[in-house]
């Protein structure tokens, strides 16, 4: 039991005084980041899939 205890207080010093926690502008500055370039990312992935739908109906109208 003790080895657990020693863990868990290890644990907190961890938490407590050696992570460097990121402050409340720069948390919204990243979250900012990370919707914008999932935006850019989405709207690349359906431009391509668009794109490769119209080949692919493109294709079978000249086939059938």
């Amino acid at each position: 039991m003790s080895k657990l205890t020693a863990y868990f207080k290890d644990v907190h010093n961890e938490l407590v005084n050696k992570t460097s926690w990121p402050t409340w502008p720069e948390l919204t500055n990243s979250a900012i980041v990370v919707m914008v370039a999932s935006l850019i990312i989405a709207a690349i992935i359906f431009g391509m899939d668009s794109a490769f739908d119209n080949v692919i109906d493109w294709v079978y109208k000249r086939l059938y």
